[in-house]
């Protein structure tokens, strides 16, 4: 027999409240390994005692097989003197100095547990709140680590005689489950209906029973609050829309399973492991030609946005076997006004916002850190986030380059801000336009949340360079005496595609995007940079147009197109449906802009001529939300085949940076638009275009073995990322592009972690 060895090993990452206690004791157990196994501020503390043979197995086993919603990501080892003993013991939680443990996000209801659930024999069957350590709300529910239930919003609700067996037993998948409970000690349901409350199964069915007769519910979630309504109810589906004062911004559906989705949604292996993933994310995808949705529900979009039920509450809302049906298809979209985070408390719900649904289906588990729904597309069999939230958040993501401990406030459109410290960045979920008191609000108390989660005291504070925006005025409110590095917003976007991949320059960034504050005071969004994380040089733009009347222009993109023509030297026929579209009054004070520059600011975005391009052709004219018209150009573009060689832009090469020119493709677009050329097939020769621009801008500029990296909003546009990517191999290059955080700026932080600390 072999000499015993005593291992103490210390395991970092995210262990704690996913099962990974109960998993090393059945491990050690096993194997006839003795110790003991607890939770400490920076992980998990495991001694164990036996032989080599075994413990070389046991390790092997902690790094290859942890419990499913576990990150296993170190483990550091040291030998310690043998102690004997007998069996194995899970310790308590103990207090220690230094290091830091990693959150797990919410993630959906797992397989046994919806069992569980559905069966009318065990004691869980219609729990609202079934949950397991595979499963369950975790990063909505911690005020404070280490990860116990007196630090969660769990600790009202005293675990009955059942659970806090399962909850003391190592052997049983509830062990240690901070969230567990029964419908005899966890939260109740409630349903709020003006001035009359129901508890319990009757608060259930009476939403239900809205729903059917094709009412707007309010639910109340893991995250959050969400509107419900019947999303083949084409009256409930106007009256959510005009409730929400949504536009035509499409809502995102849910489908009780993967069988659903397929009935709407044209559904290939990614998509649906994407789907059915625990992370259970909105996945953007084609829409079926026999979709039974209303056409309110998506307007003029091709594509439909999609999540499973995720959270017991969902699946009860559809209805387990013998109830009577509700719906096939909700919708399910976030319980705000535009812009704002999803509402997450009581008092939001049931006050401010109560006149946005019929009744509120609610119950009395907090919720600590709005946590909206993620939002991914799919590109080259690859995830593209567009949205980085519910069951990602607040996962880290490692950084090539150790930073001091910092906090970047991330820019004003789509904000996420991050705090960062050694190889780690933490995200936060996705908060919102940063444009009002509702997003400040919770934009500070996210802040204060993640620090608190993560254990980072940033000593560094990075903002968006633009001087106006709120993020970056908070960012010096908020300062007490720290740095406040400021960073430029391109540089920023290629930093966080560089930060994902591990990166360390000098690469050739392409930022395509709406809006970018430049150095030079003018509006950048159509930029090819050669970037690390020191600094970059602009190699080559796109064209400066005149932004007249700042948002204006963007809300109307006829006038982009105006301006594009006029700076083109094209004129303004009438028989172009911009034209058409500004009024006579208008037109002239756009015109007396653009020939004096009074109200107009130089605008290089590629954003902008997506805009352009879409109202020329006559698909958008004006939007209700945020890059409707690029969208739409793409969904109509994609239907249609193009020539393989597309438009071309003019260069002058002469300057520095490289100017690029579009006014040859608007010509070319308008003589095939007065030839009866398909806008469709417009639409298609533009998107090969602007894929043909970046091939030919990598070719003169790229010095040899250089890597492409693609971000900005314009990379939400899967038509033309495929294209790009298509393109740029053809040549050789090796291109990235994002996959763990969004290209929109909703991964600005990302980047201005990098930038904001590079020397």
């Amino acid at each position: 027999m072999s000499a015993r060895h005593r291992l103490r090993a210390g395991v970092h990452g995210a262990v704690q409240g996913v099962g990974f206690r109960p998993f090393v004791y059945t491990t050690a157990a096993a194997l006839g390994l003795t110790g003991s196994v607890r939770n400490d501020t920076s992980g998990a503390i495991i001694e164990i005692e036996g032989e080599d043979v075994a413990i070389h197995e046991f390790l092997r086993r902690l790094r290859r097989n942890p419990p499913p919603l576990a990150v296993v990501e170190s483990i550091e080892t040291e030998n310690i003197p043998v102690s004997g003993g007998t069996g194995f013991v899970i310790a308590d939680t103990t207090e220690a100095d230094g290091g830091r443990t990693l959150v797990s996000p919410d993630v959906a209801m797992c397989d046994k547990c919806a069992a569980e659930q559905r069966d009318p024999a065990d004691r869980r069957y219609r729990h609202a709140f079934v949950n397991c350590t595979n499963c369950g709300p975790r990063f909505t529910i911690i005020a404070s680590l280490p990860y116990d239930r007196a630090a969660t919003t769990m600790s009202p609700f005293e675990m009955c005689v059942d659970c806090a067996r399962e909850y003391a037993d190592p052997a049983d998948r509830r062990f240690h489950a901070q969230p567990v409970c029964c419908p005899n000690c966890g939260p109740s349901l409630s349903f709020s209906e003006g001035a009359t409350r129901t508890r319990g199964e009757s608060a259930l069915q009476r939403a239900r029973a809205l729903l059917r007769d094709g009412a707007i519910v309010g639910v109340k979630g893991i995250g959050g609050y969400h509107l419900a309504c019947d999303a083949g109810n084409h009256a409930a589906v106007t009256e959510i829309r005009r409730r929400k004062r949504r536009g035509d911004k499409p809502f995102a559906l849910m489908v009780p399973d993967v069988a659903g989705a397929r009935g709407i949604v044209e559904l290939d292996a990614v998509a649906a492991g994407l789907l059915c993933s625990p992370t259970r994310p909105i996945v953007v995808l084609p829409r079926r030609t026999d979709a039974s949705v209303s056409e309110l529900v998506a307007p003029r979009n091709p594509d439909l946005g999609v999540m499973l039920a995720y959270s017991p509450v969902h699946t009860l809302l559809f209805g387990l076997p013998g109830d009577e049906p509700v719906a096939d298809i909700l919708v399910m979209t976030s319980a705000n006004l535009s812009g704002e985070p999803i509402c997450c408390t009581d008092a939001d719900a049931l006050g401010r916002l109560a006149w946005l649904a019929d009744g509120w289906l609610s119950h009395d588990r907090e919720i600590l850190v709005p946590c909206d729904d993620s939002v991914l597309r799919v590109v080259d069999g690859n995830e593209l986030p567009v949205r980085r939230s519910r069951g990602y958040a607040p996962l880290p993501v490692a950084l090539p380059v150790p930073v001091p401990p910092t906090l970047a406030v991330g820019a004003d459109v789509k904000n996420t801000l991050a705090v960062a410290d050694n190889r780690y960045a933490w995200l936060s979920a996705h908060i919102g336009d940063v444009d009002d008191l509702a997003t400040l609000t919770a934009f500070g108390r996210t802040a204060h949340h993640l620090t608190t989660l993560t254990g980072v005291d940033p000593e560094v504070i990075v903002a968006d360079a633009h001087p106006g925006y709120r993020s970056t005025e908070w960012a010096y409110r908020n300062a007490n005496g720290r740095p406040v590095r400021t960073v430029q917003h391109h540089h920023a976007h290629i930093a966080a595609v560089m930060a994902e991949h591990g990166l360390a320059g000098p690469v050739l960034g392409f930022a395509f995007d709406g809006t970018g504050y430049g150095p030079d005071g003018a509006i950048w969004g159509g930029e090819l940079l050669e970037a690390d994380y020191k600094g970059f040089v602009r190699l080559a733009q796109l064209k400066y147009i005149p932004l007249a009347g700042g948002d204006l222009s963007v809300l109307r993109p006829y006038r982009m197109a105006l301006s594009h023509l006029w700076a083109a030297g094209l004129r303004w026929d009438t028989d172009l449906a911009p034209v058409r579209a500004c009024p006579p009054a208008e037109r002239r004070a756009l015109e007396h802009q653009l020939h004096t520059g009074a109200g107009c600011v130089p605008t290089s975005s590629m954003g902008r001529l997506f805009d352009a391009v879409s109202a020329l052709i006559g698909v958008r004219q004006t939007v209700d939300y945020e890059a409707q018209a690029a969208i739409e150009l793409e969904g109509l573009a994609r239907s249609a085949d193009a020539d393989q060689t597309g438009y071309n832009f003019a260069f002058d090469t002469g300057r520095s940076p490289i100017v690029f020119d579009p006014a040859p493709v608007l010509e070319a677009a308008l003589v095939d638009l007065r030839s009866g050329v398909p806008a469709a097939v417009i639409g298609a020769q533009f998107h090969r275009a602007v894929a043909g621009l970046i091939a030919e801008l990598a070719v003169a500029r790229a010095a040899p073995g250089q890597v492409v990296a693609l971000s900005g909003g314009v990379f939400q546009n899967v038509l033309l990322v495929r294209l790009t990517l298509d393109t740029l191999r053809a040549k050789g290059f090796e291109v990235f592009t994002h996959r763990q955080v969004p290209p929109n700026d909703g991964g600005i932080a990302l980047g201005q972690l990098l930038v904001g600390n590079a020397t």
